[in-house]
């Protein structure tokens, strides 16, 4: 049974893709080098024939006028013929009838030929052909001289082509093996520094060291490469930096409800194990521990929620989508109040258009609100006031409350920060740096500064995008009938 035409060369390419690069190289190396020196052997045998058969055949034209001056002097028949001294050109007298004269002891050559005798016979001036026999190839030169005509051969000499062939051989062989070798030393040199490189890689990987950066070397591609898994690394570093900060973070700010928890927990436990719960807690005490109890696990989820929205690598698996960020800061609104009933939200918002993630949008605006009704007395609303502001959508909220310290500006939307003024109020310090996360995410911007009022003023600035078509054409046509 045969095997299948496509086999072999796959089998082939499979074989060629397991050879390492410098295996690889060399060969390319060497067969691009064999390849010139077969291609320079053929044009150069090519050329070096034609020299030397134009040349011949000048000989030829040169010894066949002087023998046919001769020829015309003294007669086709008379001509002296000079012995044949055993090496050289060889004549021969074609007479008019047809017959040839030869000089003594010369070889024989081929029969006239029908061409040559049409030029005895006047039908053409003269003539220059080869005969190759199974011994030896002649190239004859005949010429038109008197009543007949004279003939100039000479034995077709192939010896300097084989040599001249044998030279480029075993000079194609040298070239071929030196090209190799220097294929091998340029591969060894040129990826040297991508052993390193890889070397580098495997150490990193081995000892999960991703602080010693690559020494940078080499240059165009290789400097390049270099660079690249350079940035990679810090960005790597980075990133489990982060995870540090926000694992070391978490457990910190983790354990403080949970201790609070535990120990309510575990009284409440005790209490109820020994029988005097009624005793030891009255009714207005123990309502007052269970709803702490509540409050606390509240807090954990609240902080659970927000650890998993800060850890996580994107802001939302969601897609993006154009949306009026009005109806964003409304539905964010409404779920503040119904959240924490006691807070209360003046709005004052226009229809602004932007590109972006609804949920995670709403998130920010729920944090804005939430921080701002924390500190906001209970007599004055969280103001949140959203405008179109050139190519921006603008976003304020602002309360009433004593406003940020200078000291605390800076790191406001750091994760986990919390003011020395904060720290017997609810919460995580995460609520604002998601919104930065946010924000950024957005391409917008988000700052803090003092509001009118005394409070802080948080301001998100997005960019704005265009409105829908049917939105587009139905507020153009509404505009018209206005005018």
């Amino acid at each position: 049974m045969s095997r299948p035409a496509g086999r072999e060369p796959r089998r082939l390419t499979r074989w060629w893709r397991r050879r390492s690069l410098r295996t690889r190289l060399t060969v390319i190396a060497a067969t691009a080098i064999a390849v010139s020196v077969f291609v320079a052997f053929q044009v150069a045998s090519e050329l070096l024939d034609w020299e030397l058969q134009d040349t011949a055949e000048n000989q030829l034209r040169a010894d066949s006028r002087v023998l046919a001056t001769n020829a015309q002097r003294a007669g086709l028949a008379q001509v002296q013929l000079p012995p044949y001294p055993g090496t050289g050109r060889l004549v021969r007298v074609i007479l008019p009838d047809g017959s040839t004269r030869t000089p003594a002891g010369q070889p024989s050559l081929p029969p006239v030929s029908e061409h040559a005798g049409r030029v005895a016979q006047g039908a053409s001036a003269d003539l220059m052909e080869s005969n190759d026999s199974d011994d030896d190839g002649y190239l004859i030169y005949t010429l038109r001289a008197g009543d007949g005509a004279v003939q100039v051969a000479q034995v077709a000499d192939d010896s300097p082509i084989n040599q001249f062939g044998f030279g480029m051989l075993l000079i194609g062989l040298l070239c071929v093996i030196g090209g190799a070798l220097v294929g091998r030393t340029v591969a060894r040199t040129g990826l040297a520094p991508i052993d390193r490189l890889t070397a580098a890689a495997v150490r990193v990987a081995h000892t999960r060291d991703l602080d010693a950066d690559i020494p940078d070397e080499g240059g165009g591609e290789i400097r390049r490469l270099i660079q690249s898994i350079n940035d990679m690394l810090a960005a790597l570093r980075d990133s489990r930096r982060a995870q540090r900060l926000l694992a070391e973070d978490a457990a910190h700010e983790l354990k403080t409800p949970l201790t609070s928890l535990r120990l309510n927990a575990e009284l409440l436990i005790r209490l109820d194990r020994s029988g005097t719960l009624d005793s030891a807690l009255p009714a207005e005490s123990r309502t007052r521990l269970l709803n702490d109890l509540g409050a606390q696990v509240a807090e954990l989820s609240t902080l659970v929620a927000e650890l998993t929205d800060l850890a996580r690598g994107d802001v939302s698996d969601e897609s993006t989508e154009v949306l009026d960020l009005a109806d964003v800061v409304v539905a964010a609104a409404t779920r503040a109040r119904s959240r924490v009933p006691d807070i209360e939200v003046a709005l004052d918002v226009t229809s602004v258009w932007v590109s972006g993630r609804p949920a995670a949008l709403q998130r920010a605006v729920l944090n804005l609100i939430d921080n701002a009704g924390k500190w906001s007395p209970e007599d004055q609303p969280v103001q949140v006031r959203l405008r179109a502001e050139g190519t921006s959508a603008v976003l304020e909220v602002d309360d009433a409350g004593p406003g940020i310290d200078a000291v605390d500006v800076p790191r406001v939307f750091d994760r986990f920060y919390r003011a020395d003024s904060a720290r017997a109020l609810p919460g995580s310090g995460l609520g604002l740096s998601i919104v930065q996360r946010v924000v950024d995410a957005h391409g917008g911007r988000a700052t803090v500064a003092r509001s009118a009022r005394g409070g802080a003023l948080l301001r998100v600035d997005l960019p704005a995008a265009a409105p829908p078509a049917p939105i587009a054409r139905l507020t153009a046509g509404e505009d018209t009938a206005a005018c």
